[in-house]
């Protein structure tokens, strides 16, 4: 269960997205109650349904006409709910197992079209939430802009070394473009935790492939011998080396095969570094 948001708004991380694994994700928004957060989970995990914390929720707020709230229990029922005081364009639209919801956005077309997009995503969690924040910002988004992202995906066990439910958990405080911006820490994080590229990825370190190892590796200060195109040992004492400071060990092989994100990483960041011009003190 997880909950993607972007909004022109400070750290929005901070204070939409709450979950937990085998209970719930709940999404408080518009003139957010935090608490609903919180409140909402344990309500869950005492067996209420989704739609029975919602009305509790809303008794109990005598601001509720500014809420918006989305609540997905473990079951997959949804509830979600958009005060009449809420910011327009304000509204939700609710479908199998999820909810898209938005405040001062350019109009319904957001969240229908993020709806489509979560529907139409092939993929885990992960890629259809982010599937559908961007057909959101596509179909106008926020009408105020962009400033902040965050995507919380949670799973039992999930989290580093097994110790947390928090399976991603990952935010982007202030940005012009949030969104691209999470996408971006999401392949780095992929790559550090997750490990879902598709096996097909996994490739041989040879010809072309072990010229443009070499290469990178050389600019990046990791290896200083020839481009023999030859996966040889300072080669692959070289890569271990970029693999480790880069905290990538997962996607280490020792067999003469490495994975396209690592190849792709490493050009990346090879491209910024002989772009930084050199000056003189």
């Amino acid at each position: 269960m997880g909950v993607a948001v972007q909004s022109k708004f400070i750290a929005v991380g901070s204070v939409v997205p709450w979950a937990k694994a085998g209970v719930g994700a709940v999404a408080t928004q518009a003139s957010a109650n935090v608490d609903y957060g919180p409140k909402a989970l344990r309500m869950l995990e005492e067996g209420l349904a989704s739609s029975e914390v919602l009305e509790r929720l809303l008794l109990e707020d005598q601001q509720n006409h500014g809420r918006q709230v989305g609540i997905v229990d473990a079951k997959g029922t949804v509830a979600a709910y958009t005060g009449t005081g809420c910011m327009e364009w304000a509204g939700h639209v609710k479908g199998d197992g999820y909810s898209c919801q938005g405040n001062i956005l350019t109009g319904r077309d957001v969240v229908e079209s993020m709806a489509r997009a979560y529907e139409r995503t092939a993929g885990d969690l992960i890629d259809k939430l982010l599937a559908a924040l961007s057909a959101g910002q596509r179909a106008g988004g926020d009408r105020r802009g962009q400033q902040s992202a965050a995507l919380l995906v949670v799973r039992e066990k999930g989290g580093y070394e097994g110790f947390t439910d928090r399976y991603v958990d990952l935010r982007v405080d202030d940005s012009p473009h949030p969104i691209d911006e999470l996408k971006r820490i999401v392949k780095i994080y992929d790559m550090t935790m997750l490990s879902r590229e598709d096996p097909s990825n996994l490739i041989p370190v040879a010809g072309n492939v072990a010229r443009s190892m070499q290469r990178n590796l050389k600019r990046l200060g990791f290896y200083k011998g020839s481009i023999n195109g030859k996966y040889d040992e300072p080669t692959k004492k070289a890569l271990r080396h970029f693999v480790n400071v880069n905290n990538f060990e997962n996607r280490m092989h020792e067999d003469g095969y490495i994975w396209k994100s690592i190849l792709h990483y490493m050009e990346d960041t090879a491209k910024t570094k002989s772009s930084v011009p050199l000056r003189k003190h």
